[in-house]
Protein backbone atom coordinates (compact mmCIF):
# COMPACT_ATOMS: atom_id res chain seq x y z
CA UNK A 1 0.00 0.00 0.00
CA UNK A 2 1.09 3.43 -1.19
CA UNK A 3 2.21 6.23 1.46
CA UNK A 4 0.29 9.08 1.60
CA UNK A 5 2.17 12.28 0.32
CA UNK A 6 4.39 13.70 3.15
CA UNK A 7 2.85 17.64 3.35
CA UNK A 8 5.20 20.03 2.36
CA UNK A 9 3.94 22.72 4.66
CA UNK A 10 3.90 20.93 7.89
CA UNK A 11 6.24 21.50 10.71
CA UNK A 12 9.73 19.24 10.29
CA UNK A 13 10.60 17.45 12.97
CA UNK A 14 11.85 19.42 16.21
CA UNK A 15 10.46 22.07 15.16
CA UNK A 16 9.45 25.03 17.48
CA UNK A 17 5.51 25.07 18.16
CA UNK A 18 2.74 26.70 16.20
CA UNK A 19 2.85 30.48 17.68
CA UNK A 20 0.22 31.06 19.95
CA UNK A 21 -3.45 31.97 18.38
CA UNK A 22 -5.19 34.96 20.33
CA UNK A 23 -7.54 34.08 23.54
CA UNK A 24 -5.65 30.72 24.23
CA UNK A 25 -3.50 29.70 27.48
CA UNK A 26 0.14 30.46 27.64
CA UNK A 27 1.73 26.94 27.23
CA UNK A 28 3.71 25.08 30.57
CA UNK A 29 6.93 26.03 30.03
CA UNK A 30 9.54 23.47 30.49
CA UNK A 31 10.49 23.46 34.55
CA UNK A 32 8.48 26.00 35.50
CA UNK A 33 5.02 27.36 35.89
CA UNK A 34 2.42 29.10 33.22
CA UNK A 35 2.15 32.74 32.41
CA UNK A 36 5.25 34.91 33.84
CA UNK A 37 7.43 34.13 36.45
CA UNK A 38 7.01 35.53 40.25
CA UNK A 39 8.32 38.67 41.21
CA UNK A 40 11.97 37.88 43.33
CA UNK A 41 11.05 37.51 47.01
CA UNK A 42 11.65 40.02 49.38
CA UNK A 43 11.40 42.99 46.83
CA UNK A 44 9.65 46.09 48.68
CA UNK A 45 6.55 47.58 47.38
CA UNK A 46 6.39 50.58 45.93
CA UNK A 47 6.50 54.09 48.11
CA UNK A 48 3.26 55.43 48.37
CA UNK A 49 3.00 58.74 47.68
CA UNK A 50 1.70 61.40 49.72
CA UNK A 51 1.59 62.82 53.53
CA UNK A 52 5.86 62.24 54.50
CA UNK A 53 6.14 60.22 57.45
CA UNK A 54 5.45 61.78 60.66
CA UNK A 55 7.95 62.70 62.97
CA UNK A 56 9.03 60.82 66.14
CA UNK A 57 6.26 60.66 68.50
CA UNK A 58 3.65 61.82 66.21
CA UNK A 59 0.90 60.26 67.10
CA UNK A 60 -0.42 57.78 64.65
CA UNK A 61 -3.73 57.46 62.60
CA UNK A 62 -5.57 54.57 64.21
CA UNK A 63 -8.49 53.28 61.93
CA UNK A 64 -12.00 53.61 63.63
CA UNK A 65 -9.88 56.69 65.76
CA UNK A 66 -11.33 60.69 65.70
CA UNK A 67 -8.03 61.19 64.24
CA UNK A 68 -8.73 59.57 60.57
CA UNK A 69 -12.28 59.42 58.56
CA UNK A 70 -13.60 56.45 57.94
CA UNK A 71 -14.74 57.86 54.00
CA UNK A 72 -11.20 57.57 53.11
CA UNK A 73 -10.67 53.76 53.91
CA UNK A 74 -6.13 53.41 53.41
CA UNK A 75 -5.77 57.09 52.34
CA UNK A 76 -4.91 60.08 54.14
CA UNK A 77 -6.72 62.25 56.69
CA UNK A 78 -7.65 65.47 55.01
CA UNK A 79 -5.62 68.27 55.31
CA UNK A 80 -7.07 69.62 58.69
CA UNK A 81 -7.38 66.75 60.60
CA UNK A 82 -4.04 65.68 59.37
CA UNK A 83 -2.52 68.91 61.01
CA UNK A 84 -4.09 68.00 64.62
CA UNK A 85 -1.41 65.23 65.91
CA UNK A 86 1.06 67.90 65.01
CA UNK A 87 0.10 71.15 66.43
CA UNK A 88 -0.36 68.91 69.50
CA UNK A 89 2.46 68.02 69.94
CA UNK A 90 3.98 71.59 68.92
CA UNK A 91 1.24 72.69 72.11
CA UNK A 92 3.05 69.92 74.43
CA UNK A 93 6.63 70.99 73.17
CA UNK A 94 5.85 74.87 74.65
CA UNK A 95 4.41 73.94 77.77
CA UNK A 96 6.66 71.85 78.68
CA UNK A 97 9.24 74.29 77.87
CA UNK A 98 7.36 76.00 80.49
CA UNK A 99 6.27 73.47 82.59
CA UNK A 100 4.14 75.79 83.40
CA UNK A 101 6.88 78.17 84.80
CA UNK A 102 9.51 74.87 85.10
CA UNK A 103 12.29 76.13 87.17
CA UNK A 104 10.86 79.96 87.35
CA UNK A 105 8.33 78.65 89.75
CA UNK A 106 9.07 78.25 93.27
CA UNK A 107 6.60 76.62 95.04
CA UNK A 108 6.97 77.38 98.65
CA UNK A 109 5.36 76.98 102.00
CA UNK A 110 4.89 80.62 102.38
CA UNK A 111 3.88 82.75 105.83
CA UNK A 112 0.79 84.43 104.58
CA UNK A 113 -3.17 84.97 106.05
CA UNK A 114 -4.26 81.37 107.48
CA UNK A 115 -7.15 81.26 105.06
CA UNK A 116 -5.52 81.30 101.63
CA UNK A 117 -2.86 78.99 102.93
CA UNK A 118 -5.47 76.46 104.16
CA UNK A 119 -7.04 77.13 100.81
CA UNK A 120 -4.14 76.29 98.90
CA UNK A 121 -3.00 73.54 100.63
CA UNK A 122 -6.69 71.49 100.39
CA UNK A 123 -6.36 72.27 96.40
CA UNK A 124 -6.29 69.67 93.79
CA UNK A 125 -6.25 69.83 90.24
CA UNK A 126 -8.00 66.76 88.25
CA UNK A 127 -8.84 65.65 84.87
CA UNK A 128 -13.09 65.10 85.20
CA UNK A 129 -14.83 62.82 83.57
CA UNK A 130 -16.17 65.58 80.71
CA UNK A 131 -15.36 68.98 80.70
CA UNK A 132 -17.80 71.54 79.61
CA UNK A 133 -19.88 69.00 78.18
CA UNK A 134 -17.27 67.32 76.00
CA UNK A 135 -15.86 63.74 76.34
CA UNK A 136 -12.40 63.04 77.61
CA UNK A 137 -10.62 61.21 74.87
CA UNK A 138 -8.77 58.12 75.29
CA UNK A 139 -7.03 57.71 72.34
CA UNK A 140 -4.16 55.71 73.43
CA UNK A 141 -1.82 58.28 71.39
CA UNK A 142 -3.01 61.40 72.98
CA UNK A 143 -3.63 59.46 76.87
CA UNK A 144 0.38 58.97 76.49
CA UNK A 145 1.00 62.73 75.69
CA UNK A 146 -1.14 63.42 78.49
CA UNK A 147 0.83 61.06 81.10
CA UNK A 148 4.14 61.99 79.82
CA UNK A 149 3.28 66.02 80.50
CA UNK A 150 1.97 64.97 84.09
CA UNK A 151 5.02 63.03 84.70
CA UNK A 152 7.13 65.61 83.82
CA UNK A 153 5.51 68.62 85.78
CA UNK A 154 5.69 66.34 89.00
CA UNK A 155 9.68 65.85 88.19
CA UNK A 156 10.13 69.35 87.19
CA UNK A 157 7.69 71.44 89.60
CA UNK A 158 8.52 72.11 92.90
CA UNK A 159 6.76 70.58 96.23
CA UNK A 160 3.62 69.83 93.98
CA UNK A 161 0.74 68.17 95.64
CA UNK A 162 -1.25 67.09 92.23
CA UNK A 163 -0.91 67.50 88.43
CA UNK A 164 -2.93 67.00 85.54
CA UNK A 165 -2.96 66.63 81.81
CA UNK A 166 -6.03 65.59 79.25
CA UNK A 167 -7.55 66.04 75.92
CA UNK A 168 -11.63 66.52 75.62
CA UNK A 169 -13.67 66.82 72.43
CA UNK A 170 -13.64 65.45 68.90
CA UNK A 171 -10.73 66.43 66.64
CA UNK A 172 -12.88 65.42 63.81
CA UNK A 173 -14.90 68.15 64.31
CA UNK A 174 -12.52 70.68 64.96
CA UNK A 175 -12.99 70.89 68.76
CA UNK A 176 -10.01 69.63 71.05
CA UNK A 177 -9.11 70.98 74.43
CA UNK A 178 -6.24 70.74 76.24
CA UNK A 179 -6.02 70.87 79.67
CA UNK A 180 -2.61 71.21 82.26
CA UNK A 181 -2.08 72.44 85.43
CA UNK A 182 -0.58 71.64 88.95
CA UNK A 183 -1.57 72.63 92.61
CA UNK A 184 0.87 73.36 95.49
CA UNK A 185 1.72 76.40 97.90
CA UNK A 186 2.83 78.94 95.53
CA UNK A 187 4.36 82.69 97.18
CA UNK A 188 3.95 84.60 93.79
CA UNK A 189 0.76 84.11 92.20
CA UNK A 190 0.95 87.43 89.42
CA UNK A 191 4.55 86.47 88.90
CA UNK A 192 4.23 83.12 87.85
CA UNK A 193 0.95 84.27 85.76
CA UNK A 194 3.76 86.83 83.87
CA UNK A 195 6.25 84.17 83.33
CA UNK A 196 3.57 81.77 81.71
CA UNK A 197 2.25 84.56 79.66
CA UNK A 198 6.02 85.60 78.68
CA UNK A 199 6.70 82.06 77.26
CA UNK A 200 2.93 81.57 75.63
CA UNK A 201 3.50 85.08 73.81
CA UNK A 202 7.27 83.84 72.85
CA UNK A 203 6.48 80.32 71.62
CA UNK A 204 2.85 80.38 70.47
CA UNK A 205 2.11 83.85 69.08
CA UNK A 206 -0.08 84.34 72.14
CA UNK A 207 -1.25 87.78 71.93
CA UNK A 208 -3.02 90.55 73.61
CA UNK A 209 -3.20 88.22 76.59
CA UNK A 210 -5.87 90.33 78.27
CA UNK A 211 -7.02 89.64 82.60
CA UNK A 212 -10.56 88.21 82.53
CA UNK A 213 -12.84 87.46 85.36
CA UNK A 214 -10.71 84.40 87.42
CA UNK A 215 -14.45 82.97 88.76
CA UNK A 216 -15.13 82.00 91.97
CA UNK A 217 -11.62 80.39 93.07
CA UNK A 218 -10.12 83.79 92.72
CA UNK A 219 -6.60 84.70 91.61
CA UNK A 220 -5.97 86.25 88.65
CA UNK A 221 -6.31 84.82 84.83
CA UNK A 222 -5.76 86.11 81.64
CA UNK A 223 -6.68 84.55 78.26
CA UNK A 224 -5.45 85.87 74.72
CA UNK A 225 -5.33 84.25 71.37
CA UNK A 226 -3.17 82.03 69.69
CA UNK A 227 -1.68 80.58 66.42
CA UNK A 228 0.27 77.26 65.47
CA UNK A 229 1.19 76.13 61.88
CA UNK A 230 -2.10 78.54 60.42
CA UNK A 231 -4.38 77.25 63.73
CA UNK A 232 -6.07 79.10 66.02
CA UNK A 233 -5.60 78.51 69.37
CA UNK A 234 -7.42 80.24 72.38
CA UNK A 235 -5.38 80.26 75.78
CA UNK A 236 -6.06 81.30 78.59
CA UNK A 237 -3.69 80.58 82.26
CA UNK A 238 -4.42 81.26 85.95
CA UNK A 239 -2.97 81.23 88.75
CA UNK A 240 -3.87 81.24 92.51
CA UNK A 241 -2.25 80.61 96.65
CA UNK A 242 -2.71 76.95 95.35
CA UNK A 243 -2.38 75.85 91.75
CA UNK A 244 -1.12 77.59 88.30
CA UNK A 245 -2.83 75.87 84.97
CA UNK A 246 -3.18 76.32 81.25
CA UNK A 247 -6.89 75.78 78.98
CA UNK A 248 -5.89 75.71 75.01
CA UNK A 249 -8.64 75.27 72.75
CA UNK A 250 -7.54 74.39 69.47
CA UNK A 251 -9.70 76.12 66.41
CA UNK A 252 -10.86 78.52 68.64
CA UNK A 253 -10.37 82.49 69.52
CA UNK A 254 -9.21 83.52 72.89
CA UNK A 255 -12.91 84.95 72.80
CA UNK A 256 -14.10 81.56 72.75
CA UNK A 257 -11.88 80.18 75.40
CA UNK A 258 -12.70 83.13 77.49
CA UNK A 259 -16.62 82.46 77.32
CA UNK A 260 -16.04 78.99 78.93
CA UNK A 261 -13.09 79.33 81.33
CA UNK A 262 -14.90 79.82 84.64
CA UNK A 263 -16.95 77.11 83.84
CA UNK A 264 -13.67 74.62 82.78
CA UNK A 265 -11.18 75.84 85.37
CA UNK A 266 -14.27 74.82 88.03
CA UNK A 267 -14.23 71.57 87.17
CA UNK A 268 -10.03 71.36 86.92
CA UNK A 269 -9.13 72.62 90.34
CA UNK A 270 -10.75 71.75 93.05
CA UNK A 271 -10.99 72.54 96.58
CA UNK A 272 -11.55 70.54 99.77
Amino acid sequence: MSQPPVDPYGPPHGSYPPPQQPGQPVPPQPGGQPGFPPAPQGFPPPQQQGFPAAPQGFPHVQQGQPWGDPSMVGGPPPAKKSKVGRIVLIVLAVVLVLCLGGAAITWLAVKDEVGEVVDATNTRVVAPTTLAGRPKIDDPELQKLSDDLVAEMKSTVQNETSAVGAFYGDPAEEDLVMIAGTSGLMADPKKELDTAVTGLSTELGVATMAAVEPGPLGGEARCGDGTTDGVPLGVCVWADKGSVGLVVMFFKSGAEAKAEFATIRGQVEQRS
